[in-house]
């Protein structure tokens, strides 16, 4: 046991050590089948007998924190682990190429399961792209994993990257900066300084040139983004591992949060599973992506289900199928199943900013505004990759001439809304390129706006095409949430065309997006009469 070992345990809640003394071999080469040579480390704990291993794969290194976290933690708390470096990072041979990561996976799980030191079943663990990983050879492996632990990750990457048609340049930016300068001299240092830089980069145009500008230089992965944006491109559909989920054998345990980046996609994964009759977990708290309490979380969680799966030791672990926080009441529930059963409230804008479970009558109309990709729409709050602070006041977002806002009464009561909220929108616009952003916002009685759930969808010929009216129905799935909106609190429906620089924004030209430098204003008319019905449905509970 090290010194940085056990205030590390501490200061994540993490059960006491089991072994205090830990072997570990440094720099294992693995052996891809076209000949690379992967680098991975062991860490086992003392006495040494061939035993179930718990593979790491990391493209963000193997020593340091990721070595003190998904090494020697696990080690010393009676897990064997391998922590390896996928390929073209840290001395692992090959070429980086984000994503890819399936064949390499699978390679290394048989050189694994060949070793003398190894013994019974493979479990795997770690967040993010450590989490992609997992899902990588989730389905190739077979019966060789016994358990698989990805937190804040999905199976899917494109839902994330490009999902709303319009990229997810802050997040996509910022990892790009990080993996560019990551093995660098002095590399922290050089990531702060870059990622302070981004804001006077991102709004720079075109899009596709700024990974030289935010990173220093070209980065190749960045220019393939830009020139594969469908989930049906080959680039992304060789990416894609979550048509495999429902066959996973492995027991998986998912672990995220509300305003994590990949929060949509993850609950797919988890009802994929359920509804093929697996036993996941699902554990969803008020975290975002890279935030501390989500990482001590994920990690006692993982070592719960690690141990249960591989050793038969399941005093740590929770049998819960199903913990998740509720904002605003501030709890933790249980549940049989994601989402709960649930009643669906239609809320319907209408004239003056109302929001009513009446429908609009037929000469309502609509409110309109003018959206300016010179002064785009900005993004206040919301997942993003480093965000600390997604939930904020909005009103003065709320208070600008491009953002449109509908609103309840005061509730009368409590109102619970746990699963996944919906909105159509009927937009009239004097171009066929213009996005649409609906959000929903829990109003407290002094008037603070505080964002709950949103989302943004690109709208172009062949997506939301207008009809004969010229109206289009945009239809929208925000992300889904878990919210006690109070008595005397209202709800608000926001609805906009932009958000950026969360979402790249759109120029109004229908140009490439990676080289586009024309900028088009476009006349938005958000409708809300009886036959153009825009509203937000709501899962409500109890």
């Amino acid at each position: 046991m090290t010194i940085a070992s056990e205030a590390a345990g501490r200061a994540m809640g993490l059960p006491r050590p089991l072994s205090r003394d830990v072997v570990v071999q440094r720099d294992l080469e693995v052996p891809m089948p076209d000949g690379a040579l992967l680098l991975a480390d062991r860490y086992a704990p003392k006495p040494e007998t061939p035993a179930p291993t718990v593979l790491v794969r990391s493209p963000y290194g193997r020593r340091g924190p990721v070595g003190l976290l998904f090494g020697r933690l696990l080690a010393e708390r009676g897990l064997q682990a391998v922590v390896q470096s996928v390929r073209g990072t840290f001395g692992s041979g090959g070429s980086f190429d984000p994503f890819d990561e399936r064949d390499d996976g699978l390679a290394t799980i048989d050189w694994l399961a060949a070793q003398p030191w190894h013994d019974g079943g493979i479990g795997m663990t770690g967040p993010s792209y450590l989490g992609l990983t997992q899902w990588a050879v989730a389905r190739g492996a077979g019966d060789a994993l016994a358990a698989l632990a990805p937190s804040v990750t999905a199976s899917n990457f494109h839902g994330q990257a490009m999902g709303s048609g319009a990229m997810a340049l802050e997040t996509g930016l910022s990892w790009v900066t990080m993996m560019a300068v990551q093995e660098k001299r002095g590399a922290p240092l050089h990531m702060v300084r870059r990622l302070r830089q981004l804001p006077g980069v991102i709004d720079q145009l075109p899009v596709g040139a700024l990974d030289a500008l935010a990173a220093g230089a070209e980065v190749p992965f960045y220019a393939d983004w830009m020139a594969h944006t469908t989930a049906d491109d080959p680039y992304w559909s060789a990416r894609d591992h979550s048509a495999g989920v429902a066959d996973v054998a492995a027991p998986v345990q998912l672990v995220g949060g509300w305003a994590d980046i990949f929060l949509p996609w993850m609950l797919e994964d988890f009802r994929a599973l359920q509804d093929a009759g697996r036993s996941p977990q699902l554990v969803v708290g008020p975290w975002t992506h890279t935030s501390p309490e989500l990482a001590r979380v994920s990690a006692r969680e993982g070592i719960a289900w690690l141990r249960a799966h591989l050793l038969g030791d399941e005093r740590m672990l929770d049998p819960a199928p199903v913990r998740v926080w509720i904002g605003g009441a501030r709890e933790w529930r249980s549940m049989d199943t994601w989402p709960p059963p649930a009643e669906a409230s239609v809320l319907h804008a209408r004239a003056e900013g109302r929001l009513t479970e009446e429908p609009p009558a037929a000469d309502e109309g609509g409110h309109g505004y003018r959206y300016d990709p010179a002064d785009p729409t900005p993004s206040v709050g919301g997942p993003t990759l480093l965000a600390r602070a997604p939930v904020t006041d909005n009103r003065e977002l709320e208070a600008r001439e491009d953002v449109l806002v509908f609103t309840t009464e005061p509730l009368e009561r409590d109102l619970e809304v746990i699963g996944p909220v919906s909105a159509v929108v009927y937009a009239r616009a004097d171009g066929p390129h213009f996005d649409v952003f609906a959000r929903l916002c829990d109003v407290r009685p002094a008037g603070t706006s505080l964002n709950v759930c949103d989302v943004l969808a690109r709208v172009e010929p062949g997506r939301f095409d207008a009809g004969e009216d010229g109206v289009h129905r945009v239809e929208l799935d925000l992300w889904p949430t878990a919210r006690r909106f109070k008595a005397g609190h209202r709800i608000r429906l926001q609805v906009s065309s932009g958000a950026h620089p969360r979402y790249a924004r759109n120029l109004g030209t229908g140009e490439d997006a990676a080289t586009a430098e024309r900028l088009h204003t476009v006349e938005v008319t958000v409708l809300h009469d009886a036959e153009h019905a825009t509203a937000v449905t709501l899962p409500v509970v109890g």
